[in-house]
């Protein structure tokens, strides 16, 4: 039996949250959420001109969140109007709260190879 905490994931494996994270680890990314989330939708073109690069580059990056879940698209010929998905981000989110919560009640303190009460009164194994 594991003894690993556990994490609201609504179905969600350790390899779909770690893909969330990999799709948000690039700082155009996380410009694009925060474009998204202070607009609630947009344009492809406008985040474009938002976010300041090239358009076949944040084209790149828009992929890569939408592959992930992390936007929706929706086609208004010419255009695509995208906006966040934040269902997908509620795994990763449980998993960064449980790291507080266990940090923010002291089960974070001990060291790595020794955590808190697990190596004797002196700390020592």
């Amino acid at each position: 039996m594991s003894m690993l905490p556990t994490v609201e994931t609504a179905g969600y494996s350790d390899d779909d949250i770690a893909l969330t994270a990999k799709a948000l680890g690039h700082p155009a990314r996380i410009h694009i959420v925060r474009v998204l989330l202070a607009k609630q939708s947009c344009i492809g073109c406008d985040i474009v001109e938002e976010v300041g690069l090239a358009q076949s580059t944040v084209s790149e990056h828009l992929r890569i969140l939408k592959a992930a879940g992390i936007i929706k698209g929706e086609v208004e010929h010419p255009r695509v109007c995208y906006s966040l998905n934040a269902d997908r981000l509620l795994p990763l989110a449980g998993l960064l709260n449980l790291v507080f919560e266990q940090e923010s009640q002291g089960e974070l303190m001990g060291s790595i190879c020794c955590p808190p009460g697990a190596c004797g009164p002196e700390g020592a194994a």
